[in-house]
């Protein structure tokens, strides 16, 4: 990890691939991750941790399940606007036009969660890349 600061915005142009975060830095036992995000990543939870969401730009937005009955509602986020999905919430990130995002999670957190849908080719099920 970097002892001086980190630039976002490079850190973010050093990489094309989509649904597969980058570790920029770690606070104690976290990781602050970046990502850049199109199209649809795959339904998921974490079982025994909060997912927390930032956007940095484009327009993010998270279908969640509700508990008991399996409702969906969508929260849309556009840049600027963080939403933390509790521990156990089934969701579902997407991104029409795309979007970057920086997500801080403890490290070592799967990107596709405990549990699962079947993962897609284009979403990687990582515990996030070193920062090239």
């Amino acid at each position: 990890m970097s002892s001086g600061p980190i630039d976002l915005t490079e850190a973010l142009a050093s990489f094309e691939a989509l649904w597969s975060p980058r570790i920029v830095t770690r606070v104690n036992d976290y990781d602050v991750r970046v990502a850049k995000v199109a199209g649809e990543h795959v339904w998921h939870r974490h079982d025994n941790t909060d997912e927390f969401f930032l956007v940095l730009s484009g327009e993010l937005r998270i279908a969640l399940r509700e508990e008991p009955d399996g409702r969906e509602r969508t929260v849309v986020l556009p840049r600027g606007s963080v939403f933390v999905v509790p521990r156990g919430a089934e969701h579902k990130p997407f991104s029409a036009e795309g979007a970057s995002i920086l997500m801080f999670e403890p490290t070592g957190t799967s990107s596709v969660g405990d549990r699962h849908d079947d993962v897609p080719e284009h979403v990687d099920a990582t515990t996030g890349h070193a920062l090239a």
